[in-house]
């Protein structure tokens, strides 16, 4: 059933508004699955705090509901909503299916002609690896989640339960619990797979994976290229693997096993796919020509477009600027603590690239930030976040020379592809890491380069 929204429009002393309140907060915390705090929706707080329930409730009665909050995404509401109608539900969830394997893929959903003409052609040409990809997610799309079953296809029904278990932090093992049950609970013929890592297969052909590389302990050095078989660093001499799990024993045969464990991982998320998926969208891809085609013009500055870096950047590189879809990248990077507890020292660094192609009202939206490497350390990398920014600079400087052959689909074109990094967003301190600019000592400003004056405050006390 649809969720009633109409009471966000009424008037807060309203009995309308007062009803729904209530019905909101029992819908918001049921999903929640025992969290006793939840972002507050209400004008002041946007979703930006977090409270419990009974001041959520106070809240929305005195400062009202953002209206504008139309998809409760945030209180478990899931963006693939369900209409009325089940014939339309059906048809609808079928079109979704198939402009998401359209944009992931860039390729166009087969019709019946196509088909008959890839039957006769299939003894003498074989689809392409991507090909098979995408008819095979093709056929899970078409395929019923158990006989009869109206509303829900397979992959339709697993990217629901995926949806469920980013939002609301389930473990793997509780997945593979889930599918256990529902398996037993459907009617006889149902599709679902039996296990987490089956459930991921499906959805792993939709890309966008990881590449995990090896690092030295020291953080001097990288497993990859010509050190990719080393067991020892060149530098420091330390050894790649974890040295208490190197060996284990097996009780019956009393046979070491060797079980090669790395000491530290960097994973690396490939830059060149997630470029070309923003042009594989044709929704994206018109918007990521917006600082040619839609920018106002004037004096104020809206976007980074309208800055004098930008514009000094196509003066400079005018074959770059040539080509509006050529894409402008900023890196963010910092550490934090990912178990939430400052009593643990431990300090994860991820760095994030932001295409600065779109406009203001999407570049900066959670929903295009790239996450490009994870650095893991129970210290910060420091000056050596070079090390393992490698991957990411041989691809970028790969992507600056020669670029890579992308297709448009809102122009139905290829055209070859070209990125570079405008800015970098960091606080100070990784400003020196990510730079190599010292900020400490005397010339510790990168803008003016004078030597600081240190500003010291002296309390004398008064004299009787």
């Amino acid at each position: 059933m649809p969720i009633d929204k109409s009471w966000m429009q009424k008037s807060r002393v309203s009995s309308e508004y007062y009803k729904g309140v209530l019905e909101f907060l029992d819908f918001a915390f049921s999903s929640a699955l025992g969290k006793e705090m939840l972002p507050c929706p209400c004008i002041r707080c946007n979703n930006c705090l977090m409270q419990k329930r009974e001041i959520m409730y106070d809240h929305l009665l005195d400062n009202g509901i953002a209206r504008n909050y139309v998809r409760w995404l945030m209180h478990g509401e899931f963006e693939f909503c369900e209409p009325t109608n089940t014939s339309t539900n059906e048809s609808d969830m079928h079109d979704e299916m198939q402009e998401m394997l359209n944009d992931a893929f860039g390729m166009p959903m087969p019709n019946e002609e196509s088909e008959r003409s890839r039957h006769v052609h299939e003894e003498f040409e074989k689809p392409n690896e991507d090909a098979n990809k995408f008819y095979n997610l093709l056929r899970e799309a078409e395929q019923e989640l158990y006989p009869r079953c109206k509303k829900f296809t397979k992959l339709f029904f697993i990217i629901r339960l995926f949806h469920m278990k980013c939002l609301n932090g389930w473990s793997n093992k509780s997945f593979t619990m889930l599918l256990e049950l529902l398996k037993d609970a459907f009617p006889e013929g149902e599709t679902l797979p039996s296990n987490y890592y089956e459930a991921k297969k499906i959805l792993r052909d939709l890309g966008l994976h990881y590449i995990k590389i090896d690092a030295c302990p020291s953080d001097c050095m990288l497993y990859s290229k010509e050190y990719a078989n080393a067991n020892e660093c060149v530098v420091c001499g330390v050894s790649r693997w974890k040295s208490s799990d190197e060996h284990s024993t097996d009780e019956f045969t009393n046979s070491a096993k060797k079980k090669k464990i790395p000491a530290k991982v960097l994973r690396y998320f490939p830059l060149k796919p997630r470029l070309q998926r923003l042009y594989m969208s044709s929704k994206t891809a018109s918007h990521m020509k917006w600082h040619v085609d839609g920018r106002m013009e004037g004096e104020m500055m809206r976007h980074p477009v309208d800055s004098l870096a930008w514009k000094n950047f196509d003066n400079v590189h005018p074959s770059f600027a040539l080509e509006p879809r050529n894409v402008r990248l900023g890196l963010a990077s910092d550490g934090f603590n990912p178990f939430g507890n400052m009593s643990i020292s431990y300090s994860m660094w991820p760095v994030v690239l932001i295409p600065y192609n779109l406009p203001p009202w999407m570049c900066m939206k959670q929903t295009f930030f790239m996450l490009s490497l994870l650095i893991p350390s129970p210290t910060a990398p420091g000056n050596d976040i070079d090390i393992y920014l490698q991957p990411l600079i041989d691809e970028l400087n790969d992507l600056w020379d020669v670029g890579l052959e992308t297709y448009d689909a809102s122009t139905k074109q290829n055209f070859c592809m070209r990125a570079a990094i405008l800015w970098t967003i960091n606080d100070f301190p990784a400003y020196a890491n990510l730079s190599g600019w010292s900020t400490k000592g005397k010339f510790a400003c990168p803008i003016c380069n004078k030597v600081g004056v240190l500003m010291v405050t002296v309390t004398v006390p008064d004299r009787d």
